[in-house]
C-alpha cells in the first residue's frame, strides 16, 4: 500500500472523527431544545477542565516530539551505514587501480555482483522482513577472499593492500549496522502509548464543547487531522530504510550505476 495511501486513510479517519461527534453533539442540542432549556443555560467549561486539557497537550506533544527525533535519528544513522558501505566498496576498485587489469576486472566484477545482490535482492528482503540475505555475506566475502589472497607484486600494490583491506572492513561493518537497523525502532509498547495518548488528547479537546460553531468545528478538525499526520509521521520514520521500494538504495546506484543498471 502507498505511502500517501495510507496518510490520506488516516487523514480520513480523523475528519470522520469530527463529523461523528459533531452529529452526536446536534443531537444533544436538540434534544436539549426540544426540552425547553436555552442553550446558555448549559454548565460552562470548568477551569479545572481547561487546566487538565492544556497539560496532556503539552505532554503528549513532549512525548510526541521525542518519538519523532527519535525515529529520525535511526534512520539517518541508517543512512549513514547505506553511505559508508557504499563508500568504502566504491574506494577499493579505485585503489586496485595500481593492480594489472585482470585483477582489477576480476574485483570489479564481484563488487558489481555483490551490490547488484544488495540492491535487486537484498533489499526488498530487509525492508519488508528486516533481515539480510545469506547470498549478500557470501559474495562480500568473496571480495574480501579475492583482495587479501592477491599478494602484492611490487611497491605500489603494497601501498594500497592493507588501504585496500581497511575498505573492505569498513564495509562489512557498515553491512552489519544496516542489519542492526533494518528493525523498527519503536517498541510495540511506544505505539500503544502514542495512539492512547492521542485519543485521550482528543477526547478531552471534545469535552469543552468544541463544534457548537463552524469555526471550533474546524479549528478541532484541524488539531485532529496534525495528530493524525504527526503519527503517521512517526510511523514512516518508523522504518529506517523505509516501507516500499529502494530508493534508501541510491548511495549505492550512484557510486555503481553499472550494477544497479543505470549505467
Amino acid at each position: 500500500m502507498s505511502e500517501w495511501l495510507v496518510l490520506a486513510i488516516v487523514m480520513a479517519a480523523a475528519c470522520a472523527v469530527v463529523l461523528v461527534v459533531t452529529v452526536l453533539s446536534q443531537r444533544v442540542q436538540r434534544t436539549t431544545a426540544a426540552a425547553g432549556l436555552d442553550e446558555r443555560e448549559a454548565p460552562e467549561t470548568p477551569d479545572v477542565l481547561e487546566y487538565m486539557v492544556m497539560m496532556v497537550g503539552v505532554v503528549y506533544a513532549i512525548v510526541l516530539g521525542l518519538a519523532i527525533a527519535g525515529v529520525w535519528e535511526a534512520r539517518g544513522a541508517a543512512q549513514d551505514a547505506v553511505r559508508t558501505e557504499a563508500q568504502a566498496l566504491h574506494e577499493v576498485t579505485q585503489r586496485a587501480q595500481v593492480y594489472p587489469a585482470d585483477f582489477r576486472e576480476r574485483l570489479r566484477t564481484d563488487i558489481d555482483t555483490y551490490v547488484a545482490e544488495v540492491v535487486e535482492a537484498e533489499w526488498p528482503r530487509m525492508v519488508e522482513q528486516q533481515e539480510l540475505s545469506s547470498r549478500g555475506t557470501e559474495l562480500l566475502a568473496a571480495v574480501r577472499t579475492g583482495v587479501a589472497e592477491r599478494e602484492p607484486k611490487n611497491e605500489l600494490e603494497a601501498q594500497a593492500y592493507q588501504p585496500m583491506l581497511d575498505q573492505v572492513a569498513a564495509a562489512e561493518d557498515a553491512r552489519n549496522a544496516r542489519a542492526a537497523g533494518a528493525e523498527e525502532t519503536l517498541p510495540g509498547i511506544v505505539w500503544f502509548g502514542l495512539i492512547s495518548g492521542a485519543v485521550v488528547t482528543i477526547g478531552l479537546i471534545f469535552t469543552m464543547q468544541i463544534g457548537r460553531t463552524f469555526r471550533e468545528l474546524l479549528l478541532a478538525g484541524l488539531f485532529s487531522a496534525l495528530i493524525a499526520f504527526l503519527l503517521f509521521l512517526v510511523w514512516d520514520f518508523d522504518a529506517p530504510f523505509g516501507r516500499s521500494g529502494s530508493e534508501s538504495a541510491d548511495a549505492f546506484r550512484q557510486l555503481f550505476p553499472g550494477a544497479t543498471g543505470m549505467g
